[in-house]
């Protein structure tokens, strides 16, 4: 899905989503990050709804010589937020899925989750556009279903780790974010400058 653009452009520019992606980023977690802390279960997808989800967020943030969303925990992050804070776009999870499950079998009569690399981003390209056979009849547009799939995969790749996603600072590690500074009481002029190195969220000196 990213192969015009490279992953790192997409994720540090946010071209789709500008200043709206920063503040999705930004915005406060409070209940899914308890529920993060507290377990990686299912609290809203289920076992097939959770795979089909975790394909989705493969194709979008894909996997190469750097972790992608898989790696990340993206789909874990998306079911703490649909829990809680994104509660209100469950619906629009549910028919999305429903219809991504019932395009792949007119095209390919196999569910999403069990087609090739390509035959997904075919999907997937066409859900983005809006022209797609099969899709089920309803509110939930597969242009908007994809939307939501991929503002939510791009925020769990790059969100604070403590929101479920963004595992083991994996989406900080690609675009070369060493985390708030907070921790450290904050940066210094020369660090922010680039003449003193920062240590990472991780440990590691940047």
């Amino acid at each position: 899905m990213t192969d015009h653009i490279s992953r790192r452009d997409l994720l540090v520019g946010g071209v789709a989503y500008g200043s709206s992606l920063w503040l999705l980023l930004n915005l406060p977690r409070p209940l899914a990050a308890r529920a993060a802390e507290e377990s990686s279960r299912p609290l809203v997808l289920t076992e097939s709804s959770w795979k089909t989800v975790e394909a989705i967020t493969a194709r979008i943030i894909p996997t190469d010589h750097e972790p992608g969303a898989v790696e990340a925990g993206c789909t874990n992050f998306i079911d703490k937020a649909l829990a809680h804070e994104d509660a209100a776009l469950k619906p629009v999870y549910k028919t999305g899925l429903a219809g991504i499950d019932a395009v792949s079998r007119k095209r390919f009569e196999k569910p999403f989750a069990e087609l090739s690399a390509e035959q997904q981003d075919e999907v997937l390209l066409a859900v983005e556009s809006g022209k797609v056979d099969g899709w089920p009849a309803g509110d939930v547009s597969p242009a908007k279903f994809f939307e939501a799939v991929r503002a939510h995969t791009i925020i769990g790749f790059l969100a604070d780790p403590k929101y479920g996603g963004n595992r083991d600072w994996a989406g900080w590690r690609v675009v070369g974010y060493p985390g708030g500074g907070h921790h450290l009481g904050g940066y210094s002029p020369a660090q922010m400058m680039g003449k003193e190195k920062i240590t990472a969220a991780w440990g590691k000196e940047v």
